[in-house]
């Protein structure tokens, strides 16, 4: 989706000049901040397409700045990190973020990323679809998700790997498969991104449907979503 507005969030000078010319040569129109602190306000009065935000910035960090926008937006969010320790919890996404990329990084990925992430969100849908597999459903029209008739809050992540599972019950799914839903693209460094978005989804089904496994492992190859056969 070329043509979009992209703010960049980095307090590194060089990182958003390079950043900034190749999303500017992408089609992209760009606008940068230094501080984590001036990003809410800034989102408010000129909402962007998709914001790029590191995990270490002056006045606030990258997630507190990700959980407060969250608030009040679904406006994609890559998050960049140079920081190993900050891995798994970037793996999680558990404060709303759609994606991350590890320091140092090429700016051709970055623009790709942004691009798959960009793909992703605007994917048609069938607006009023809507998917059952046993105890658990999804509304494609709405993004509603729901098990054992209460509603679900995922990640649009989750949602989406849940429509994917819902879409064949029963059928086992590569963590490849998965990656290319939910990310957007093909990548072997995503297995564990895969497998925390499973567990975060599995906690929040089983906050409704305790004891059971709606989820299934399937080792070395993926996840398969279980449905029992009246007969």
């Amino acid at each position: 989706m070329a043509g979009g507005d992209i703010l960049i969030v980095e307090d590194e000078i060089k990182i958003v000049g390079i950043l900034k010319d190749y999303l500017i040569k992408a089609g992209y129109r760009v606008s940068s901040l230094d501080r984590g602190d001036s990003v809410v306000s800034s989102v408010k009065q000129n909402p962007p397409c998709l914001i790029l935000l590191d995990v270490m910035l002056p006045g606030a960090d990258g997630m507190e700045v990700c959980r407060e926008v969250r608030k009040f937006s679904n406006v994609p969010i890559i998050m960049l990190t140079a920081r190993v320790e900050e891995i798994d919890r970037l793996l999680g996404l558990e404060f709303g973020a759609d994606d991350y990329i590890c320091k140092p990084f090429s700016p051709r990925e970055v623009v790709a990323r942004v691009k798959a992430v960009l793909r992703r969100i605007h994917a048609p849908q069938q607006p009023d679809k809507m998917l059952v597999g046993g105890e658990v459903s999804l509304l494609e029209g709405t993004h509603q998700a729901f098990a054992g008739g209460h509603e679900l809050k995922l990640t649009r992540c989750e949602y989406n790997l849940l429509r994917t599972l819902l879409s064949h019950p029963n059928r086992i799914f590569s963590r490849n498969e998965l990656i290319n839903v939910v990310q957007g693209y093909d990548f072997d460094g995503y297995d564990r991104t895969i497998d925390s978005h499973v567990k975060n989804l599995r906690k929040k089904i089983a906050r409704h449907l305790p004891g059971k496994e709606i989820i299934s492992t399937i080792y070395g190859i993926g996840y398969r979503l279980n449905v029992q056969s009246d007969g």
